[in-house]
């Protein structure tokens, strides 16, 4: 029998969707509506952890993730622990970093070394912890006469065994690296994928349904595979092509599920 993967939305697409409880029963509705049985939690307004659980489920749409902000790890890890068990998901995602305060490498190794920290705790409760990945991580130290150099996203996973990767191959590309090369290189620590694709208008780099940009799917969804990638989800940042997200997230399932997925 064919592995089953699975596809899901990540909410933060919808954040202008989700500010209130009755907001939210009608969003996750029409998540299911375009064809997702599964979502990302992100840019959901206040709301109790099990409540939003239980819409999502009432719904037909399975948490199966969500991303918190370090600051909140660094509060309170007990209480992101609590949260996740209550919207029953295994996986958590720092989605961000305040990059201006790490100018050298040994400050970034300090912080890698807090996540590792973080993943270690939270694995003890059968949660993973993730870094979601953005574009600036693929800034390089090091580089000496045009060779050499490392990235900060190599440093990071150097210095960690636990952490797991959330790589967004949108950023990976903008970063000017190749999304295949990444999935490739993280096999084993990468359970979830972000999928984000780009393209050009008008001159200026501009977020694309999948399969609407220049990114090889095929490839990324193959080299996925080969890795360990269990959860594909679909992330549009903006949306200017089409000026409705949940459009946007329906040519991206669609495309998807011709992909086989």
């Amino acid at each position: 029998m064919a592995k089953k993967f699975t596809v899901a939305a990540q909410l933060f697409t919808l954040r202008d969707f989700l500010k209130t409880p009755a907001d939210i029963v009608n969003t996750i509705k029409q998540v299911k509506k375009i064809g997702y049985d599964a979502a990302q939690i992100s840019g959901v307004g206040p709301i109790d952890p099990t409540e939003l659980n239980k819409i999502m489920n009432d719904a037909g749409v399975k948490p199966i993730g969500a991303h918190v902000n370090l600051n909140e790890f660094r509060t309170d890890a007990a209480k992101v622990i609590a949260d996740c068990k209550a919207w029953d998901i295994k996986y958590v995602a720092i989605p961000w970093l305040p990059r201006q305060e790490f100018t050298t490498r040994a400050s970034w190794i300090k912080l890698f070394k807090e996540f590792e920290k973080y993943a270690v705790q939270f694995q003890k409760e059968g949660i993973a912890v993730q870094y979601h990945n953005h574009m600036f991580e693929f800034e390089k130290f090091g580089i000496r006469c045009g060779k050499g150099g490392q990235t900060v996203l190599d440093m990071m996973f150097e210095n960690t065994t636990v952490l797991q990767a959330e790589l967004d191959f949108g950023w990976v590309a903008r970063g000017g690296h190749d999304p295949v090369a990444w999935a490739k290189k993280l096999k084993g620590r990468l359970d979830q994928v972000h999928l984000k694709d780009w393209g050009i208008v008008d001159d200026q780099p501009v977020w694309r349904a999948i399969g609407e940009g220049g990114i090889d799917w095929p490839a990324v969804i193959k080299a996925c595979k080969q890795s360990g990638t269990l959860d594909f989800i679909v992330e549009q940042d903006s949306c200017p092509i089409t000026n409705d997200p949940f459009r946007s997230l329906k040519i991206s399932r669609e495309y998807l599920a011709e992909q086989g997925l």
